[in-house]
């Protein structure tokens, strides 16, 4: 099908069986620099060929080729959680993935942090003209793998292209759709004094690896981005502690933003000891060269879980068992002082107030 995309014009849909039948006919189409064209947004011939060529058969299953306005899915056994979000990272690949993947991870990742199973996903594109398909291709194919290692679908979306200055590249919004199981009640509001707060990773991977590329900054060992379906974990992790009060992913203004959000919403305090922060060497020593602190950078593939302190050991033993939680540990506890506020005792034996991230300390991470 990439062979046809760079040789041919495809014109007539004969049929759909796990693949996409095409009549051809020869196009003017340079080869070496086919790309996005505003015809392909035009709801026409071309945005049909496009839908078809592309995202039809990256996303392949029975609801996408029913080809209809909307998908009509099963939902049963549990309350229905739903997300949408938004991707306009720059650049739109990086080291460890790109803006593809990274929207089917954080849309799975924001279901799963109210205990939600993830089922199903929409998505919608916003393409600039002269995007190259190649480009194009990488991000729907990277996409289409990430749901699939996720047993999630892909059910429904749409296309927009609009003149080349009016985007970057590409931008994606996607929505989500999962079931929560009965006995589970995950939400920022459960955070009560002497909870463990755990996380299952090193801190501001992601953030640090978008930057440097984008920076073009080189470092002994590449950053690679953390971005990664959480499902498989959080679904073991509450499997075993069904109790767990607060689940949160700390993206956007990063580990500092998501404590302060839950402490708020609990109206507790939060306190984080410095020395049991993981965060890893070259990430710390790229923060420190750009002035940022890495509890204000964004992750993409990490979870804060707030939960008795009689469930500690058993959750931590649970995520180190998992792929993405080797390096599980505990960086802090509730407490009933200062309600609202998050405090970090220092290495040196004092506390720092850790306040929300105010103003952009990196932008379009995510």
């Amino acid at each position: 099908m990439v062979g046809h995309l760079r040789n041919v014009h495809l014109t007539e849909f004969k049929g759909y069986d796990g693949g996409v039948q095409f009549r051809r006919r020869k196009t003017g189409v340079n080869a070496d620099n086919l790309s996005v064209q505003l015809d392909h947004g035009s709801g026409g011939r071309a945005t049909h060929e496009l839908v078809e060529q592309v995202f039809a058969r990256a996303f392949n299953n029975r609801f996408l080729r029913e080809m209809n306005d909307s998908a009509l899915v099963d939902i049963r056994g549990g309350h229905v959680a739903m997300t949408t979000d938004s991707y306009v990272v720059d650049p739109v690949i990086f080291p460890g993935g790109d803006i593809g993947s990274l929207a089917v991870h954080g849309t799975i990742n924001d279901l799963c942090m109210r205990g939600a199973r993830p089922m199903y996903l929409t998505v919608g594109f916003i393409l600039e003209e002269g995007l190259l398909f190649e480009t194009l291709l990488h991000i729907v194919e990277s996409m289409a793998t990430a749901a699939r290692e996720a047993n999630v679908l892909i059910v429904a979306g749409d296309t927009k292209v609009v003149p080349k200055g009016k985007a970057d590249k590409i931008f994606i919004n996607t929505a989500g759709i999962g079931i929560v199981p009965d006995g589970i009640n995950v939400t920022g509001h459960n955070a009560r004094p002497g909870d463990a707060v755990l996380i299952n990773g090193t801190i501001g991977d992601h953030g640090m690896a978008i930057l440097c590329k984008r920076e073009g900054l080189a470092f002994e060992n590449e950053i690679l981005s953390d971005s990664s379906s959480l499902n498989g974990l959080i679904r073991e992790l509450l499997e075993a502690c069904p109790h767990i009060g607060v689940l949160r992913d700390p993206t956007r203004g990063g580990v500092a933003t998501a404590l302060n959000e839950i402490a708020r919403q609990s109206h507790v305090g939060i306190r984080l000891y410095e020395e049991s922060l993981p965060i890893r060497d070259d990430v710390a020593g790229a923060c420190e060269l750009l002035g940022l602190d890495p509890l204000y950078v964004a992750n993409e593939g990490k979870v804060l879980v707030c939960l008795p302190q009689a469930a500690e050991q058993e959750a931590l033993e649970v995520m180190r068992r998992h792929p993405l939680g080797r390096a599980a540990c505990r960086i802090g506890e509730v407490v009933a002082d200062e309600p609202g506020r998050v405090f970090m005792q220092t290495h040196i034996g004092g506390l720092r107030l850790v306040d929300m991230l105010r103003g952009e300390q990196l932008p379009r991470i995510c």
